[in-house]
């Protein structure tokens, strides 16, 4: 299962922030990389110094903060192989992995326990298949062979590590079946409980002491400082990894991904189309009248999706309860009994359903809060609450069930692309703002809640309320027409295209937005010839009235910006240095393969050993004179040979033939052994470092490899190098569907998708880049810009050597020309970064035939501003021309 981007960026961080405390604890690796001026704009309230449990200070306790279906349990399985290589450091580390209640922890371990699963797949790639996983129920079937060969994952609840419990007091109790786990221990080791009688406890709790599990948190956001003192010592965990949507602000938020980068990467649907209603038979009725029309689209979907609708009914000393919510539902809405399941803590008649199943008939399913997690069904599509938003219970945790996008790909239907909510409330506006708060508590930020909810009903079109700001609809073109059931069959499968029978027994045909060229055609070639000429003038009509009204993009305005290219082998390719590594031939043989005394040393002492990792120096204290081995012992199978073929595993690469690889890692291991006299049993012992190391080595030598052929097939003197107008990048309306507005009271006049439809500013909302935008909309000579939003794979690029540019705005002038302007604040305007993206920007600009304009803005400079900058630019050129 290939990982989303913000998935592997996510991992990213948590791999840097455990391969630092290594070095500098895990208070200063917190600390370094939360300070950071891109991860502390991402992190924002949720940033701040490192809180160390109070038993563990050593410990490891990070919190990683993804929304609701972003995916917590995959990356709980990555990250185990993550914290054995940069922290834990053992071949099969033991894990402890704690979920919020007893449904989830059945799913979760049988899920790792499943060889197709992507989660068991994630973690037998990462330790090739050497994988045990227990329910903390089982956990007298735990074998000491399995700790010693395997990875085994104990999957429990908080709720377990609680002595009331009385699952609690099994993995305290002595269990006479564990005693071999304990027969070969020092009977002096610290820590462990004992019996009244004296000697060790054999207890699952003694057994994770001894193993020192990772512990993995997933969603249970009160499990780790809800542990009292007492049991965080008993569980005794080498790093603790927590998942949730909604941290407690002590938790330790090393990285937090927003409910957008979900969305761009089809994971959810959104926006929430919100319908208020003054009853509850109302809403009802509204969410099935939703379903049905979302059944009509689904059926003209590529894959199977069935819409069904979650009904919150009130509990049983209320008035709407299950009881009466199912017998309305049959007897006022005519819904056979069979589509309707109800799913509760009494009735549950949705287990052993597979509601994915073609054959499976169920459309409605009734519940009260019994659907919280563990309840995972991307077909449905509307939530519909029959109480008062804001005094139901664990609404956040219905509505996340309405949000995962089925196969998480976008459909091409837009409506198969939004979630709706059907509410009640007395007062207007009540139900969005409650709805708002309801997904701030899901792991929205406030602002991305603001932008999520539309309102389904013009009714809510208000300019009151949270619903002000929104956008205007866009006008919609009507006609009708007299035609067959075999033209209105015609014409629904046109897409954008509705019909309507009207009363009079006409078809009414509806387009909203523009009608472009080729679609006018298809509905003129489906129509009767009598009704031909009347379509074609009315559509005349129309585009001359709604001009005003659309926006350049929607208007069909063609905006394009040409690409670079390169000759390479006779043909030219998009500049881009991935590319150009496909066709670079190299030999990682040509590098050298020797670390230096700078780059990795090992010092022993007494009761310790240090390494120096480019002048950074770790410490490894040994914590018992019987544990200690001298690092001149040989150990079985602890060999040159070994270390290279671990070495290989731990370290290979897509790009370097594993020949190749193997060669210049036994040329590694060597020169350490021979030349700088390092004993292998030393090496071994810090392998896991060494690793890391090498992956950094090779990394460098990929860099170096990567900025040669840059430099050869961009700015040599052979290098040949123009842009494509052929394959231009094209601007399009609804390309940045996905991202969050720009909401303030600005108006730009020339933004190339709308004023409703700029994508919303780096840093503050009226900052710097924002007055470098109220500078281009003012721009003498624009036909129209765009904001163009960094790493959004349909912006546009330029290469650079390590990776892409993507430029802050994209304008075209009324003579043709193309305008690219970089913004940039004065801290970093003359560091490396931007002198190679003026380079780059500049080799676009002298390729593109005077066609295309580059220029970096700042500020201020020598006295003139930006919107001067941009003038001069244009105004030289133009000159110069």
């Amino acid at each position: 299962m290939k990982l989303k981007q913000y998935q592997t960026d996510t991992l990213s961080v948590l791999r840097r922030f455990f391969e630092e405390a290594r070095v500098a604890g895990p208070k200063g690796a917190y600390e370094a990389i939360t300070r950071e001026p891109d991860q502390a704009k991402r992190l924002g309230r949720y940033g701040g110094s490192y809180t160390p449990l109070t038993e563990l200070p050593a410990v490891p306790y990070v919190c990683l903060r993804l929304p609701t279906g972003g995916g917590k349990t995959i990356l709980g399985a990555h990250s185990i192989g993550i914290a054995r290589d940069a922290w834990v450091e053992k071949d099969y580390p033991m894990v402890l992995w704690l979920v919020p209640s007893n449904t989830i922890r059945l799913q979760t371990a049988e899920a790792l326990k499943n060889a197709r699963h992507p989660y068991r797949q994630a973690l037998d790639e990462a330790f090739d298949g050497r994988v045990r996983v227990f329910d903390i129920a089982d956990f007298t079937h735990i074998r000491p062979h399995d700790i010693r060969d395997h990875c085994c994952i104990v999957v429990g609840t908080i709720q377990t590590l609680r002595v009331s419990n009385t699952e609690g007091r099994k993995v305290y109790s002595h269990n006479e079946n564990m005693e071999p786990h304990f027969t070969a221990l020092p009977k002096s080791l610290p820590g462990l409980e004992k019996l009244e009688r004296g000697g060790v406890k054999f207890s699952f709790a003694n057994l994770m002491h001894v193993h020192r599990p990772l512990m993995i948190v997933d969603e249970a956001h009160n499990a780790v400082t809800g542990l009292t003192r007492e049991m965080q010592a008993r569980v005794n965990p080498s790093a603790i990894i927590e998942f949730t949507a909604t941290p407690r602000l002590n938790s330790n938020i090393l990285h937090s991904v927003t409910a957008q980068e979900l969305k761009l990467e089809e994971m959810i649907k959104l926006p929430i189309m919100l319908s208020e209603h003054d009853t509850w038979q109302n809403a009802v009725n509204g969410a099935i009248a939703s379903r049905a029309s979302l059944a009509e689209e689904a059926e003209k979907d590529t894959a199977y999706i069935r819409p069904i609708v979650l009904f919150q009914a009130q509990p049983k000393n209320q008035e709407v309860t299950v009881e009466v919510l199912k017998k309305h539902l049959m007897e006022v809405e005519q819904i056979p009994e069979h589509k309707i399941a109800v799913a509760t803590g009494d009735q549950r008649e949705l287990d052993g359903i597979n509601l994915f199943d073609p054959k499976c008939p169920i459309e409605y399913v009734i519940t009260v809060e019994a659907l919280k997690e563990g309840w995972d069904c991307s077909f449905a599509y509307a939530f519909c609450s029959v109480s008062r938003i804001q005094s139901a219970v664990d609404v956040e945790q219905l509505l996340g069930r309405v949000l995962r996008m089925p196969y998480a790909k976008r459909r091409k239907a837009e409506d198969l692309n939004r979630a709706y909510a059907f509410l009640s409330e007395p007062s207007f506006g009540e139900a969005a703002r409650s709805l708002a708060d309801k997904l701030v508590a899901m792991g929205f930020e406030e602002d991305e809640a603001l932008d999520n909810i539309e309102p389904a009903q013009t009714s809510l079109d208000a300019d009151t309320g949270l619903f002000g700001p929104r956008d205007k609809p866009k006008p919609t073109f009507k006609h009708t027409v007299t035609a067959t059931p075999e033209v209105v069959a015609e014409l629904k499968k046109r897409e954008g295209v509705s019909v309507r029978e009207t009363d009079d027994g006409k078809v009414e045909i509806a387009v909203t937005g523009r009608v472009d060229g080729g679609l006018e055609k298809a509905i003129v070639e489906a129509l009767p010839e009598t009704e031909r000429t009347g379509f074609s003038a009315a559509v005349t009509k129309y585009r001359v009235e709604v001009k005003d009204q659309l926006s350049p993009a929607e208007q069909g305005e063609a905006f394009e910006v040409p690409r670079l290219v390169s000759e390479i082998q006779g043909e030219f390719e998009f500049a881009d240095t991935d590319v150009f590594m496909e066709f670079h031939d190299w030999s990682l043989l040509d590098h050298s393969s020797k670390l230096g005394e700078g780059e990795f040393a090992i010092r022993e002492t007494a009761r310790s050993f240090e390494i120096d990792l480019d002048g950074n120096r770790i410490t490894y204290q040994f914590a018992d004179e019987e544990e200690q081995l001298a690092l001149d012992v040989d150990v079985e199978g602890w060999t040159p040979e070994a270390l290279v073929i671990w070495l290989d595993r731990q370290v290979r690469q897509p790009d370097i033939h594993q020949s190749e690889l193997l060669r210049w890692l036994r040329d590694l291991v060597g020169h350490l052994i021979t030349a700088r006299g390092m004993h292998i049993a030393a090496l071994m012992r810090c392998k896991f470092i060494l690793a890391r190391k090498v992956r950094e080595k090779l990394a460098a030598i990929r860099q170096q490899e990567r900025d040669g052929v840059y430099q050869r097939y961009l700015f040599a003197p052979e290098a040949k190098v123009e842009v494509s107008f052929d394959q231009a990048f094209s601007f399009k309306d609804g390309m940045y569907w996905d991202q969050r507005r720009y909401r303030g009271r600005w108006k730009p006049r020339k933004h190339f998708l709308g004023p409703d439809h700029v994508p919303a500013f780096d840093g503050a909302e009226t900052g710097e880049e924002f007055q470098c935008a109220q500078a281009i909309d003012s721009l003498p000579g624009l036909k129209f810009w765009i904001r163009n939003v960094a790493r959004h794979p349909n912006s546009f690029w330029l290469p650079t050597a390590t990776d892409k540019f993507y430029p802050d705005f994209v304008a075209q002038l009324e003579d043709g020309r193309l305008l690219v302007v970089e913004y940039k604040g004065a801290h970093i305007a003359d560091g490396p970064d931007t002198a190679e993206k003026r380079t780059i920007g500049q080799l676009w600009e002298s390729t593109s035939g005077g066609m295309g304009l580059f220029v970096v803005v700042e500020k201020t400079v020598d006295g003139k501003d930006a919107r001067t900058q941009i003038i001069e630019k244009i105004r030289s050129t133009s000159n110069s021309a």
